[in-house]
């Protein structure tokens, strides 16, 4: 019913600012639902952890602890986009970051919330 492109990783240095896009692809099937976006990220040695969602209306927005302050995440309703404005970055934001889409309407950050996921975008942090 949706497809999720990310784009907008790269490589900065500490202190530095990326902007993730997620694209969202809706299927004729999937016309008229509105869907919860959010923001997971995962390391090489770490389970995939939620970093921010942002409700279907674009009104409400969560955010895990080490994202709060300094990520934002917006969407655009009318072209299906959904941002992750990341600043003041560390290393330890160096993280594979995926968005996923769900037809639910609680914002979550727990990873079984969601039923559609994107391929991921690096992003690396260097010191």
């Amino acid at each position: 019913q949706v497809q999720l492109v990310e784009s907008g990783g790269g490589s900065v240095q500490t202190g530095g600012s990326l902007t993730l896009s997620c694209a969202l692809s809706i299927s004729a099937h999937g016309a008229g639902t509105r869907y919860l976006v959010g923001w997971f990220r995962q390391t090489q040695t770490n389970e995939r952890e939620g970093v921010a969602a942002i409700s279907p209306g674009g009104t409400n927005g969560l955010y895990s602890d080490p994202a709060k302050g300094r990520f934002t995440i917006s969407r655009d309703r009318d072209k299906n986009i959904v941002f992750l404005q990341m600043n003041s970055l560390k290393p330890d934001d160096t993280a594979m970051y995926y968005c996923a889409a769900s037809t639910s309407w609680r914002v979550s950050l727990q990873e079984h919330d969601y039923n559609y996921w994107g391929q991921g975008t690096h992003v690396t942090v260097s010191s």
